[in-house]
Formats: C-alpha cells, sequence, structure tokens
C-alpha cells in the first residue's frame, strides 16, 4: 500500500432499482474523516450504509459524495379518484346553473378538471442498498487510485526534501569542531588580555573550555535530527496508507532539533545552514498536511 494525498476525484455509474446512478466522489485535505452527502431522496435509507462503507476506502481526509440519476428508474404512477369530492362539485355546480339560468351540461373531461378530484401519487420502488454501494465501493475505488498517484508524487518530493535536510546536517556537523577550536583559542586570547600579560593556568584554561564546549555541544541534537530523519524516510517507504499523522509528529520533533541547534549555533556557517533547514522543514510540513 503506498501513501497517499487527500486530495482525489473518482466517478462511476451502474444499474439500481431499474435506473442508472452516477457516484461522484471529491476529496480534501482534513484533519479527520468527514463525509458530506448529496445524494437523491430516494437513498435516504441508504445514507448510513454508505457512510460506514466510505470508512473502509479513507482514513483521513473531507470526503463529499454527490449522487444523481443518468436514467431514472421506472415509478409506478397511483392514480386516486375523489367520487365523493365529484359528486359534490357535480351538483353544486349544476345547483349553480339553474339558479343563474346557465344552461349546460358537465362531461368526463370537465369533471377530471375540478380541483382535487384526481390525485395522481408517484410510486417509489426503494433502490437495492447493495447496488448503490456497488456503484459507490467503483467511485471509491477510482479517487483512491488518484489520491495514490498524487501521494507516489509528494512522497518522490518528500524524499529529495529529506535528502537536501541530511546535507545541511553534515555540512553542520562538519563545522562544529573547528566552531569549538576558535572559541578555544578566543577564550585563551581574552583571558591573555584581562590577566596583563600574565602566565594562564593551563587546567583553569582546559576547565572553561569543556564547559564551553559542553554548552555549545549539538552533538546529541544532530544524532536525533538524523534519527528522525530516518524514522521519517521508513515512513515513507512502508505499507501503511496513513502516514500523515506521523509524518506530522515527526517533523515537529525535527523542528525542536533544528531550534536548539539555532540556539547554540555561535557560528555564521551553522546559523546559515540552520535557517535554510527550517526552511526546509516548514515546505516539508507544507507537504505532510496533504497526505493521508
Amino acid at each position: 500500500m503506498t501513501a497517499r494525498s487527500m486530495t482525489g476525484f473518482g466517478t462511476a455509474d451502474g444499474e439500481v432499482a431499474g435506473g442508472r446512478l452516477r457516484i461522484e466522489i471529491r476529496s480534501v485535505n482534513h484533519r479527520h474523516l468527514s463525509v458530506q452527502l448529496k445524494v437523491p431522496g430516494e437513498l435516504a435509507d441508504c445514507e448510513s450504509a454508505l457512510r460506514e462503507r466510505l470508512r473502509a476506502h479513507f482514513e483521513r481526509g473531507h470526503v463529499t459524495v454527490s449522487g444523481r440519476w443518468v436514467e431514472a428508474p421506472p415509478q409506478d404512477d397511483l392514480v386516486e379518484v375523489d367520487a365523493e369530492r365529484a359528486r359534490a362539485l357535480v351538483a353544486a355546480l349544476r345547483a349553480l346553473g339553474k339558479e343563474l339560468g346557465v344552461a349546460g351540461e358537465l362531461d368526463l373531461a370537465a369533471v377530471a378538471r375540478l380541483p382535487d378530484v384526481i390525485r395522481v401519487a408517484r410510486g417509489e420502488s426503494a433502490p437495492d442498498t447493495s447496488g448503490v454501494l456497488a456503484v459507490l465501493d467503483r467511485a471509491a475505488e477510482a479517487c483512491v487510485a488518484t489520491r495514490e498517484k498524487e501521494g507516489a508524487a509528494l512522497c518522490a518530493d518528500l524524499s529529495r526534501r529529506l535528502e537536501a535536510l541530511e546535507a545541511l546536517a553534515r555540512r553542520v556537523a562538519e563545522a562544529a569542531p573547528a566552531r569549538l577550536v576558535r572559541e578555544r583559542d578566543r577564550l585563551a586570547a581574552s583571558v591573555k588580555e584581562l590577566s596583563g600579560g600574565v602566565a594562564l593556568d593551563p587546567d583553569r584554561l582546559a576547565k572553561e573550555v569543556a564547559i564551553l564546549a559542553d554548552r555549545l555541544d549539538i552533538t546529541e541534537e544532530l544524532v536525533r535530527f538524523e534519527t528522525h530523519l530516518e524514522a521519517m524516510r521508513q515512513a515513507l517507504g512502508g505499507r501503511e496508507a496513513a502516514v500523515g499523522r506521523r509524518l506530522g509528529f515527526l517533523l515537529q520533533e525535527t523542528g525542536r532539533e533544528v531550534n536548539t541547534m539555532g540556539s547554540k549555533a555561535n557560528d555564521a556557517a551553522i546559523a546559515e545552514a540552520v535557517i535554510v533547514m527550517k526552511t526546509e522543514l516548514e515546505k516539508l510540513r507544507e507537504q505532510v498536511e496533504n497526505l493521508e
């Protein structure tokens, strides 16, 4: 199973209840699974089953399902005649004719046109839920296919950015030792200047340098940074479809390590690398938000 984007589209149609039903599914980003159904009234009884089936196809994203009849199913028209009302209306009209002195007879067509004498109720046969679900499955599979295709492109971009971050980490690791040497020499020169040329106590200087080295050391941050990058690579190459949440958590932890490196930098080259790292992490975060 490949990582999926949360943006996708799929459509399918099939025979349902003697008609032809078309279902379209669109999905966009969302922290959780949110389903919106827009289907014909005849499918109201199927909505619960539709929502449950969608959970088998999608784990995250705002999913909008639209259904419409391409060919309406046949309907049995029920004709109801209110004979009592017809008699009453005909009697009233004849009485009115006599009272007004107006000659004329009502024929059947005229009676049929009288209000509420004839009512036509359109019968609706409830569609078979299994048929509706079959169409939904095909539309969902088409939507998932587009999500997987875009997900593959996203993963390729994320992998390139992870490589860039790894290269930046190597640059920082290479610059770190030289920075400590410069800080040691700077400290020695400062102490010598303040002491007015008096000989320095090597042991005391060594202790101060050790304290400074410990304060500026970013070895642990670099190790954790590399560990997080490797975990993200494994997530991208794994079989789990919904990797977005895991990658989001790892990016948050990676960002903390980069911030700590920046606070300990005390070096122009490392500070510059950290700025680029933060930029790459932000781009990664934007892309990860598109993953399921």
